[in-house]
């Protein structure tokens, strides 16, 4: 048990937890806007167009069926998703700058010695392995 008390120790101090939260609280935030846009805009201009009430509810044996909202959510669903698409396809580019960014300000530190092929010092004149001379880079 102690085992199991450690590991989900470990999965909390990870971050993974915290991530999980601020998403969870961002989607609930997020997802008001969405409705907001859902019930006052685009509801409306259907209710233009389709010159009838957007509720397209049909009462059967005393059921409401009501199509209208089964809509409004698919029209949410779909808004959500597609922006969720762009926020995590923008956060994907941005850290693939970075990391070209990184790679390319990374300094080469090393070079291998021709004669052992030893990995030694940039600056090295002389191979610590083999004690090789080091010939003379060219400049590029």
């Amino acid at each position: 048990m102690k085992k199991f008390f450690a590991e989900f120790k470990e999965f909390i101090a990870q971050g993974n937890v915290l991530d999980l939260a601020v998403g969870v609280i961002i989607g609930g935030a997020f997802k008001t806007i969405v409705d907001a846009l859902i019930e006052n805009l685009i509801n409306p201009l259907i209710a233009m167009f389709g010159g009838t009430d957007v509720g397209l509810a049909i009462v059967v044996k005393g059921q409401t069926l009501d199509f209208g909202k089964f809509i409004s959510a698919i029209i949410n669903f779909i808004i959500i998703a597609f922006i969720i698409f762009l926020i995590v396809k923008s956060a994907n580019k941005a850290k693939a700058i970075s990391k070209k960014k990184e790679e390319e300000e990374e300094e080469v530190t090393t070079k291998t010695c021709p004669f052992c092929k030893s990995e030694i010092d940039i600056e090295a004149t002389k191979c610590p392995h083999c004690t090789a001379d080091q010939p003379e880079e060219e400049a590029e």
